[in-house]
């Protein structure tokens, strides 16, 4: 559930740049009229918004720019790009339709997919470059492929068994994955030879990340190489003391069992160890993580010389984070400071650090009440930002220069900016970006170049090339909307995005957006209400949405979203509210955002529609049962409809353990009241889901039919969480607006 809310996409570079006036934004002559934007239209390629690309990254030398971009006439396809910053010359590097056998992937790292969100893509989705810069790994239909810049690529493996998590060592000596649960390591070029040992239990797994790692922690990977190559850090777990889920994987000409541990909360999680042997898998030795086994390996990270091993570990609670360092010759470790979460609150875990050469740390922490930037060094903590207001990422660390750059909300909590402060004597942070803008940023290694990403309510991302103090060196794309754009038959139709505030009970201020048809006096319109309300992220944003609001906006509706107590960057107090009450703040937020819509003279009070997918669709389920005939119509997608079914990591940081507070539990469910559902509600789900499990809502269709409740619903035979893709996307939207208009809700034209 964590990952379903997407990072602010990079704009993907062309083969040539276009130029921008003076603001960097486009323009474009507005026509009289448009054609009407339709669902067709919106998942088909090429993509309206433009390029869409992934895993924008700098060579290690800081000479190129590489992307996955996808193509214009299969938009889920992408293909290796890579741009040469001295000829200013972009070239396909590998392509993934010549180059790729098609071979099926296996279950496990399908899964995997999943986890990370990207089920529905093909070709390449991911890559590494090689320290030399001058090659790249590349996984590519379950096999590796070696690209060099000079056009050459190697194959790497060729055989049907698993390859996952395939990554290069530092120097690019060795290739490694894991197979069969086991880590396979060996020169580049050569076999790679299991150096873990053959378990007795197929419940053991060495060099991967158990679920919760992938699905909640955002650990994707189980080991990691030692700077020099002389030492790997790898997990083992067991999944035997975890509860087995004997999960159908029900499809459109048969069904697949699958007895998939799956840890719920409140049951046990798996066994975790944590190893560090040389490369051949000898010297091995067990890393002290401590007399309690049931924590959390969070974070696994080397010193920049590679003589220290630091590990965060999280205790099952999440209220406590210990950095372990450790001796990688013995496994022995030292507590080297603790992070403590906020009564009544939980530990955010992070990405946002960074160790330094002279061997202190940059570190992101809320123990202000705020999410900040800290250096810790010689056992002492110094604060680099502070204020009501949170860094949301760590993009790099100039130590050259003693930069430090970072995204935060400073200046707007619903546009993030691009900062830098200095590293030695931090003052206000200096913005290196536009005001008007969301901006995200990646950097090269050394930090002193970036490439900056932005969007706005009117322009879909572009992205741009620049040094460590912000000056733009080159467009990367401007994705100018001129006539030649995906998007410019549909400018005319366009419509602006509002924003404001309404107030919560506790008094704290809640933002919305809303998007509206051209009003015309006398009309009032229906409202498409889409909610998340989930804790930890935050869907009000002055970025660029995409083409769906502006086709729903095409049917006559309003569409309009509010973010709740619970949601990110807002600080703890804010998000904290939700602890041990998820269904409770949450709702009353959202109603609060519904009545202010029924105030508005051109809302129709009677035609507010509420939908949800996931977080949201648990929350249409309690929003229909707390307040009966507030809302016209409710739609929940992939439900939580008891929160006992979903994982541990997720469930108790936010609910605790079901054991210690089940009272909280029973009263989050959204199982006993749903009786209580009078408005018509509309039941989406895949029948493959992994994550938030199909019992969920067979569980729910179950309750409301044996108390003879009438409800809709559609299930999608094949689909795992995220039921997308060029033509299942427009019947699941097609569905929607269908049961819409047979409730009587239907646009104003």
């Amino acid at each position: 559930m964590a990952g379903l809310c997407a990072a602010l996409p990079v704009a993907l570079p062309t083969l040539s740049f276009a130029k921008a006036d003076t603001a960097g934004k486009t323009t474009m002559s507005q026509e009289t009229t448009a054609p009407t934007l339709d669902f067709t239209r919106v998942f088909a390629s090429p993509a309206l918004n433009g390029p869409s690309p992934r895993q924008v990254r700098i060579s290690p030398d800081g000479r190129y720019l590489t992307l996955l971009r996808n193509r214009d006439d299969d938009r889920e396809r992408y293909d290796l790009w890579g741009y040469d910053r001295r000829n200013g010359k972009w070239r396909m590097l590998v392509d993934s339709l010549s180059l790729g056998t098609g071979r099926e992937l296996s279950e496990a790292e399908k899964m995997q997919r999943e986890r990370q969100r990207i089920g529905d893509l093909k070709g390449i989705v991911d890559y590494a470059w090689n320290e030399d810069s001058a090659s790249l790994m590349v996984p590519l239909d379950g096999d590796l492929y070696l690209a060099g810049l000079d056009g050459k690529v190697t194959r790497l493996t060729n055989d049907a068994g698993d390859e996952l998590n395939p990554a290069l060592s530092p120097a690019g000596t060795y290739v490694s994955y894991v197979r069969d649960g086991r880590l396979m390591v060996g020169r580049t070029g050569k076999g790679q030879q299991a150096i873990t040992p053959e378990e007795a239990s197929d419940t053991v797994h060495w060099g991967e990340a158990e679920f919760v790692a992938q699905e909640e922690m955002d650990r994707m990977t189980g080991y990691w190489w030692a700077p020099g190559e002389a030492h790997i850090a790898v997990e083992r777990y067991d999944e035997a003391p975890v509860g087995v889920v004997q999960r159908a994987a029900i499809g459109a000409e048969g069904t697949k069992i699958y007895a998939q541990r799956y840890p719920a909360a409140g049951t046990p999680n798996v066994e975790v160890a944590l190893y560090v042997m040389k490369p051949d898998g000898s010297a091995r030795v067990k890393v002290d993580l401590g007399s309690d086994p049931d924590i959390y390996l969070a974070r696994v990270n080397w010193a920049r010389d590679g003589k220290t091993l630091y590990v965060q570990r999280e205790n099952r609670v999440q209220d406590r984070l210990d950095m372990l360092a450790v001796d990688p010759e013995t496994g022995a470790s030292t507590v080297l400071f603790t992070e403590t979460a906020a009564k009544g609150s939980w530990i955010n875990l992070t990405n946002n650090y960074r160790f330094l050469k002279d061997g202190s740390l940059v570190w992101w922490s809320e123990r202000s009440g705020f999410g900040h930037l800290y250096r810790f060094a010689k056992g002492k903590w110094a604060p680099l930002t502070h204020g009501n207001w949170e860094v949301s990422s760590l993009v790099g660390v100039d130590e050259k220069a003693g930069r430090v750059i970072f995204t935060g909300t400073k200046d707007d909590v619903l546009a993030p900016q691009v900062y830098s402060v200095d590293l030695a004597h931090p003052g206000e942070p200096k913005r290196l970006t536009e005001m008007g803008w969301a901006n995200g940023a990646v950097a090269s290694k050394d930090a002193s170049t970036l490439v900056v990403s932005r969007s706005s309510t009117d322009q879909p991302p572009q992205s741009y090339i620049a040094d460590g103090t912000g000056k733009r060196l080159a467009w990367v794309e401007e994705n100018r909307l001129d006539a030649s754009h995906p998007y410019a038959p549909y400018m005319a139709s366009h419509r602006e995005t509002t924003f404001g505030t309404v107030k919560a009970e506790d008094g704290s201020d809640l933002h919305w957006m809303m998007i509206t048809p051209k009003l015309e006096p006398g009309k009032k319109y229906p409202v498409f209400f889409e909610h998340y309300g989930g804790p930890h992220v935050q869907t009000v944003s002055k970025a660029w949405l995409g083409a769906l609001p502006q086709a729903i906006v095409d049917k006559g509706f309003i569409y309009f979203r509010i973010d709740n107590r619970g949601s990110a960057h807002r600080g703890v107090d804010f998000e904290k509210q939700i602890h041990e009450a998820m269904g409770t703040v949450e709702v009353a937020d959202q109603k609060a955002g519904a009545l202010y819509l029924k105030s508005l003279a051109y809302v129709d009070p009677g035609k507010i529609v509420t939908y949800g997918w996931s977080y949201g669709g648990y929350m249409t389920l309690k929003m229909l049962e707390a307040d009966q005939g507030l809302y016209a119509a409710g739609i929940s997608g992939a439900p939580v409809t008891k929160w006992e079914l979903y994982d541990s990591h997720y469930t108790e940081r936010y609910m605790g353990d079901p054991r210690q507070v089940p009272e909280a539990y029973k009263a989050s469910d959204a199982l006993e009241n749903a009786p209580k559902i009078a408005d018509p509600l509309l039941l989406i789900h895949g029948m493959a889901d992994d994550n938030v499990v199909f019992e969920n809502s067979t569980a729910l269709a179950a309750k409301l039919q044996n108390e003879a409740k009438p409800f809709e619903m559609m299930f999608y035979p094949g689909h795992t969480h995220a039921v997308k893709g060029p033509k299942i996307s427009v019947h699941v939207w097609d569905t929607i607006f269908a049961f819409l208009a047979r409730h009587g809700i239907t646009g104003v034209k």
